[in-house]
């Protein structure tokens, strides 16, 4: 998975802003990091949390992600210049479950407005649906070599579906305007351009995955949970494994024996995460290989320049493995 972060300097964000990772394009040129600006300084956890608080605060917010391009949202450390970017900041946006290192640093900040993602939306278990698998210790392990399940065993990935996404967006947009009153009103327009995108991008997917020859998807990394749940699809990872173990002769047994029964043809797997897995597993089962991005970052090998390029792919790959019409 692939995530980024913009912090540090101007010539960092002028950098990264001009590759258009992620759409992040009102990230300030002034010299100083976030909470010195004069504009609303945001912290965002990782790029699905910057990139509503780009699209809401438009240009009156500083957004800096605390995850860099490429980095495991979940295997994230705060550092020590990260720590101190959030005492100065305006405002921190945050799914707490998703990393613990940051619903830590964010717990222990003075930050006037701390923002959970979490507490926007319904976070729901989806174990069952994904195929998850328990360790010998209880622990729910959903096939990318760590748990990062909610801390109640809920499913954190709730900005795959757009519905979701959403719901989180309007929260936001309520507590930007709270926090920095004086620009309510764009914020309020700000937010139902957005929720108006999202109501839209769920229609899309809704219309494309109604008509479609099978329901059941493989993915190696269980995080679409919350999408086929929406669309009334059923999501089979490979659980246990790290990305970059061969799977089990008994799991790749019981997906073939899965892909048969429900029409399955494709595994999916992540831009930056190895497809040795996915490719071991569809060799073995005769199955073909395509990409399901989770939009945990975006870079240059993701299939598109913000979230909703990337979801439109999604769509695009989950028709095709569907046989959608």
């Amino acid at each position: 998975m692939n995530v980024r972060r913009h912090h540090i300097s101007a010539a960092v964000l002028a950098a990264v802003t001009a590759l258009g990772l992620g759409g992040l394009t009102a990230c300030s040129s002034d010299s100083s990091a976030a909470g010195n600006t004069d504009k609303f300084d945001v912290v965002a956890s990782f790029y699905p949390m910057a990139f509503l608080a780009e699209q809401i605060g438009g240009e009156h917010v500083n957004v800096t992600s605390l995850t860099q391009p490429g980095q495991e949202p979940h295997d994230l450390e705060i550092s020590a210049k990260q720590t101190a970017q959030l005492q100065d900041s305006d405002a921190a946006l945050y799914l707490k479950g998703l990393q613990p290192t940051v619903d830590e640093a964010i717990g222990q900040s003075e930050v006037k407005t701390k923002i959970d993602a979490a507490t926007l939306t319904s976070l729901e278990s989806h174990a069952a649906e994904s195929g998850g698998h328990e360790d010998e210790h209880g622990h729910e392990d959903e096939g990318h070599g760590h748990d990062h399940e909610h801390e109640e065993g809920q499913d954190p990935h709730v900005w795959l579906d757009p519905v979701k996404y959403a719901e989180v967006a309007e929260g936001v947009g309520k507590a930007f305007e709270k926090a920095d009153p004086d620009h309510a009103a764009d914020y309020k327009k700000n937010t139902a351009a957005l929720v108006g995108k999202l109501n839209a991008l769920d229609e899309k997917f809704e219309t494309g995955l109604a008509d479609r020859r099978t329901g059941v998807f493989i993915t190696t990394h269980a995080a679409f949970g919350h999408l086929a749940e929406r669309y009334g699809l059923t999501e089979e990872a490979i659980s246990g494994l790290d990305p970059e173990s061969e799977p089990s002769g008994a799991r790749v047994k019981e997906l073939q024996q899965t892909a048969k029964a429900d029409g399955a043809t494709t595994v999916f797997y992540e831009t930056l995460v190895s497809d040795r897995t996915a490719k071991t597993l569809a060799a073995d089962a005769g199955l073909r290989t395509d990409v399901l991005d989770p939009v945990e970052g975006i870079t240059d090998d993701s299939r598109g320049d913000d979230y909703f390029q990337v979801m439109e792919a999604n769509l695009a790959a989950l028709q095709k493995a569907l046989g959608a019409k």
